[in-house]
């Protein structure tokens, strides 16, 4: 890792721990009161803004932890929380494998199970079904950083382990966590009987679309909020730093440049899943995603970028040749797991379906 991502992550990791706000704050107090100390008119002025300003930011951080072991009393862990690589995981399974397999949710972003609680819930009645938090989310702790999508495969791997669950496995991912899931299959096709791809982020779009902010724009949003979090400047119950801190992390290598670094470690190529039965779920058109294309300058630009875009969704077909291809019902966009969770669960439930039938 080049020297930038090393003082970023840094950063982050220092950032995605509660406690922080206090001494930080504690430290714009003490350089209020040593200019305060100087005697001269502007240091006074200023000595005594730094001053105030860090008596609130202590009060805010302080609040911020209060609220913390709020949530923590009031919200315990539903699941077990398992070492991975010395840290904490939260995993939460429910319901009878009977004859197999178990589902394994992961919701996109970088979220928490817990986003895809409901979906969970539907396969939890005729089969076991299991939420993991990503290090950073919901109950698990921050982890270890930096954060990457490389790594977080080989959590998930570690934390069914760990958990005491066994394969054979139905690994159901959307969008980001699509390409987390892919990525899981690929290490461990053995402990894989099936993989259902919700709209998983096609690692084209990163390298080769045209010129697009989001991605950036969602990882300074992810720092943001964890800087307000840290000193309690934000409304509801006390989120954790650590959530938008991992995410800033592993969206960092969802560039050209990130992606050139981590790539053959990050990318599902065509042929890496073998024969393992992949369903690959998308919407038919761009609903929901029209924003992308009004940056083009005109029709044929609009129209090579949709064709691009529609393209590059059916990638993972050719990971494997056993791929097959559901569109979702008409009107619903990237978010149909949102839109649509009847039809999503019942898409995984016909598969799990068809392998008990195929392995009695």
């Amino acid at each position: 890792m080049h020297r930038d991502g090393r003082v970023a992550n840094f950063l982050l990791a220092l950032l995605s721990r509660d406690w922080t706000g206090v001494p930080a704050a504690l430290v714009v107090a003490v350089a209020g009161g040593v200019l305060l100390r100087l005697g001269a008119d502007w240091a006074v002025a200023l000595g005594a803004v730094a001053l105030a300003f860090g008596v609130v930011l202590a009060a805010g951080a302080v609040r911020h932890l209060v609220l913390v072991a709020r949530e923590a009393g009031a919200h315990p862990p539903p699941g077990r929380l398992v070492d991975v690589r010395g840290h904490r995981m939260h995993v939460l399974a429910e319901g009878e494998a009977g004859d197999g397999p178990t589902v394994v949710w992961m919701p996109g972003g970088h979220t928490p199970g817990a986003e895809f609680g409901q979906l969970h819930a539907m396969l939890a009645a005729s089969t076991r079904s299991v939420l993991v938090d990503r290090f950073g989310t919901g109950w698990s702790e921050v982890g270890p950083f930096p954060r990457t999508t490389a790594a977080e495969a080989e959590e998930l791997l570690a934390a069914l382990e760990r958990a005491g669950e066994r394969g054979p496995y139905v690994f159901v991912g959307h969008s980001f966590g699509g390409l987390l899931v892919a990525n899981a299959a690929r290490r461990r096709p053995d402990l894989v009987a099936g993989l259902v791809l919700l709209d998983p982020t096609p690692l084209e779009v990163i390298a080769f679309a045209p010129p697009n902010r989001q991605l950036a724009r969602m990882r300074r949003e992810a720092v943001s909020a964890a800087v307000r979090q840290l000193f309690g400047a934000h409304r509801g119950p006390g989120g954790r730093t650590g959530q938008g801190c991992a995410a800033a992390s592993v969206f960092a290598e969802l560039s050209p440049a990130g992606l050139a670094r981590v790539g053959w470690q990050t990318v599902v190529y065509d042929g890496d899943l073998g024969d393992l039965l992949v369903v690959l779920v998308i919407p038919r058109d761009l609903t929901g995603g029209e924003a992308v294309l009004a940056g083009a300058r005109d029709a044929a630009e609009a129209e090579r970028m949709s064709r691009f875009y529609l393209r590059s969704r059916v990638r993972y077909l050719a990971a494997s040749t056993a791929s097959r291809l559901v569109h979702t019902p008409d009107g619903t966009g990237h978010d149909f797991p949102r839109e649509a969770p009847g039809f999503v669960a019942g898409v995984v439930a016909d598969l799990v379906r068809e392998l008990r039938a195929l392995n009695p």
